[in-house]
């Protein structure tokens, strides 16, 4: 960019996503993360797609719909070449990637759409990740951006769709976010259509009827995949596992009492007041798809980054709409927020070292984030790596009862010696097992008919655990390894 055209709207932007990508380069210390490591290592080293588990010892050599494979294999590839820093500064470019496409379709000033852009990227902060659900969440927004350029402006980009969605149906199961934002586009379509509404946004017959083919062509390359038709499914069966809803946090609904989910809170609240206040007519379709994914977030917090993509247009467009009415009874105003057609020379020098100021603390904050040590400190205090250290030393006999949040680490880890009990695929285990698993963890009195039912011979749980308290009282077990963070158990003999 020429100095001359670092205006102060320009700087608001470049500002904005820089800040965006130094929020999302962080150490992710998901522990999912390491089991599609794991899937991916396996199926890099065997040259085929991984469809049987092989991780497990309860549910060894059954069949799994990995449905991830892509993903998980562009994953590994990537650690296996740059290590940390290569999964954290792909989840950073991913996540930047997918703001630049919702910010093509934001309104009204430069400061309004950074203003909004901060607030929405805060609220899907907390589910950025070294995760395949990175995958859904820029293809998602690929999606508004498409749809959106058809509908506001005309720009007719549908043939992108038909093979981002060959890609998505290999890359994770969240390829459901986008036939949500077809099929709710064309729902919304359709009912302005026969309630007599037309202008911006609203398509007439024969564009409606363009997209109605593009989203059967969509559904039409679904089973194009290594499990054929059965992914059609694999979004609702995941979803109707109950010990999801009941006991795993992203699939609660958010709990607003923690400062992480407030922002989603605020994005809320402010695009309802701007609805309120707007004199512009709200869009049906808009708010059928702002109305779903906040719905879809406020059940399943998991699904708050979705609902921030497709919220953030809409809060700018009639925000926007109230600033130009205020602006037309304000003149004074409205010069204040006009963007100049160059900065003075003195202001441009100005604004290229404040924007030379934030790259710098953005540069310092990504290298911290790509240092080993800095990842490596992180993790530790989330999963036993000194446990697992202990257990690769000592070598004590399985088979093994671990803690569910860190059966990926330990997949990646102690694979093949320790297959795991459980980890984060509960598609693959099930409602049954998994509250076989919570019988267990949670030290309930039939714990002891699990383990002895799955010949556990080794458990490795966190320390103070209901179920570390348990064997510490039960003379049949026998502490191994203790540290501020796990225990390791063994049966004796």
């Amino acid at each position: 960019m020429r100095l001359t055209r670092l205006t102060l709207p320009n700087l608001a932007i470049g500002v904005t996503f820089a800040g965006i990508f130094a929020m999302a380069a962080r150490p992710s210390v998901d522990t999912d993360t390491w089991w599609h490591l794991r899937a991916g290592a396996w199926m890099v080293a065997h040259g085929q797609v991984l469809t049987t588990d092989v991780f497990s010892s309860t549910r060894l050599g059954q069949p799994w719909l990995n449905h991830s494979w892509l993903s998980q294999i562009v994953m590994f590839l990537v650690w296996h070449v740059f290590s940390y820093a290569g999964l954290n500064l792909l989840t950073a470019a991913l996540v930047t990637a997918a703001w630049w496409f919702v910010y093509t379709q934001c309104a009204g000033s430069a400061y309004l759409q950074a203003f909004s852009l901060v607030l929405a990227a805060a609220a899907s902060a907390v589910f950025w990740s070294a995760r395949p659900q990175m995958a859904s969440f820029v293809l998602a927004a690929v999606f508004v951006c498409v749809l959106g350029n058809y509908r506001w402006r005309g720009v007719d980009r549908l043939w992108w769709l038909p093979p981002l969605m060959l890609v998505w149906v290999n890359l994770h199961a969240g390829f459901a976010i986008g036939f949500i934002l077809l099929f709710g586009t064309l729902a919304g379509q359709a009912a302005s259509r026969l309630l007599g509404q037309s202008g911006p946004g609203t398509l007439g017959w024969p564009p409606l009827r363009k997209l109605a083919v593009i989203t059967a062509i969509c559904l039409a390359l679904v089973p194009l995949n290594p499990f054929g038709l059965a992914l059609y499914l694999e979004p609702l069966r995941t979803v109707s596992i109950g010990v999801l809803q009941q006991f795993i946090q992203e699939w609660q609904s958010p709990d607003f009492h923690l400062l992480q989910f407030q922002p989603f809170l605020w994005l809320l609240l402010g695009t309802a007041a701007v609805l309120g206040f707007s004199r512009r007519r709200a869009d049906l379709t808009d708010l059928l798809l702002a109305g779903g994914f906040t719905y879809l977030g406020l059940v399943s917090a998991r699904n708050v980054s979705t609902a921030a993509l497709v919220i953030a247009p809409l809060l700018t467009r009639h925000a926007a709409a109230i600033m130009d009415d205020v602006a037309a009874s304000r003149p004074g105003l409205a010069a204040l927020f006009a963007a100049p057609a160059a900065p003075r020379r003195n202001l441009a020098w100005l604004n290229g070292a404040i924007l030379g100021l934030v790259l710098l603390a953005v540069l310092l904050k990504v290298v911290d984030a790509t240092r080993p040590a800095t990842n490596e400190a992180a993790i530790a205090s989330r999963v036993p790596v000194a446990a697992a250290d202990f257990l690769e030393r000592a070598r004590p006999a399985g088979p093994m009862f671990n803690s569910y949040n860190w059966g990926g680490y330990l997949a990646w880890r102690l694979y093949p010696d320790y297959p795991v009990f459980v980890d984060g695929r509960t598609d693959l285990y099930d409602d049954a097992l998994l509250r076989q698993y919570l019988t267990a963890a949670l030290g309930q009195p039939e714990y002891e008919q699990v383990l002895d039912a799955h010949a556990v011979n080794l458990v490795l749980v966190e320390q103070g655990s209901p179920l570390a308290q348990r064997l510490a009282e039960n003379g049949v077990w026998r502490s191994l390894y203790s540290d501020a963070v796990s225990v390791v158990y063994q049966r004796a003999q």
